[in-house]
């Protein structure tokens, strides 16, 4: 926390407003951050969702309680150097909309690294061909991109994929990402194939032409599979045995079927949570002091 105030003496001309989502803690998190919001009341807004969301609904709530010209956004484990928000502020000053830290390496673990670029490079063949390949979660946003998000309401949109959709062009900073000294993250391995398939659902035509192409190939199978059996009947004039021709052809278009009503169910679920009319995110408390504008006479 410290860290991200300290960027206010680098950027003197400017009103640093830091936003902190608590995502349903339970390690008393909120606590530190509710007294370092007393201490720094001005400049700290601390927002209290009611229970765990996740990551994008805590993201939008940040988003939506931001009020200035251009918006950061970074892990509170700062992974990311924040000093960098130095460097992109000044690409926003030139005119850059959307301002994102290219990850170029990662100081993980190899199965972390591994399973996160396996995911971003899936994605960048998929749907966005010039994503970056190791990914990002650390940019900066023009206020214009702020609304953007902040009009778009879907509940299973990965944000930093959503942001790529939108079409700005980015201006990219390389960095590092570093290994986590404190702490565990929660972002376990089932919510990185859920993130996955929100992807793939949401962004691609995959898996719904993936179904396509099963039938198309199954159909082909049996196609040219019933003419070997016609011909091997006419040459020979014996038939298969039967028990294991049946068996195996049931296992395969029956795995077949499940497999596509699972990927039907999935898109399902996506337009049930959309019909909804949920809200993404429930905000239990806000913890700020607002500013007397009277006495800021820099207006930005």
């Amino acid at each position: 926390m410290p860290a991200l105030l300290n960027l206010q003496k680098r950027l003197p001309e400017w009103n640093l407003e830091l936003i902190f989502v608590d995502d349903g803690s339970t390690d008393g998190s909120y606590e530190l951050l509710a007294e370092f919001a007393e201490a720094n009341s001005a400049q700290v807004k601390v927002i209290k969702l009611s229970r765990n969301f996740g990551q994008n609904p805590a993201i939008q709530a940040g988003l939506h309680y931001a009020t200035g010209s251009c918006v950061g956004i970074i892990s509170a484990d700062l992974q990311e150097p924040c000093e960098l928000f130095v460097e992109m502020l000044k690409a926003w000053e030139y005119g850059a909309k959307f301002v994102l830290g290219e990850r170029e390496a990662r100081e993980e673990s190899w199965w972390h690294r591994n399973i996160s670029g396996f995911y971003w490079r899936l994605i960048q063949k998929a749907a966005f061909s010039d994503l970056p390949e190791m990914g990002y979660d650390f940019c900066l946003l023009d206020r214009q991109v702020v609304e953007n998000i902040n009009h778009i309401n879907e509940k299973n949109s990965p944000i930093f994929i959503l942001l790529y959709w939108l079409g700005y062009k980015p201006v990219r900073i390389p960095i590092t990402r570093k290994k986590r000294e404190i702490g565990r993250s929660q972002w376990r391995f089932v919510k990185k194939i859920k993130l996955a398939i929100d992807t793939l659902i949401g962004f691609t035509y995959l898996p719904s032409r993936l179904i396509t192409f099963m039938s198309m190939s199954a159909s082909l199978f049996a196609f040219v599979y019933l003419v070997f059996l016609l011909y091997r009947w006419h040459v020979t004039g014996a038939a298969p045995l039967g028990w294991m021709t049946v068996v195996g052809l049931l296992l395969l278009l029956g795995s077949l079927i499940l497999f596509a009503l699972g990927i039907v169910s999935e898109y399902l679920l996506r337009i049930l949570d959309e019909s909804r009319k949920r809200p993404p995110y429930v905000v239990d408390s806000v913890k700020w002091t607002p500013k007397d504008n009277s006495q800021d006479g820099s207006g930005k």
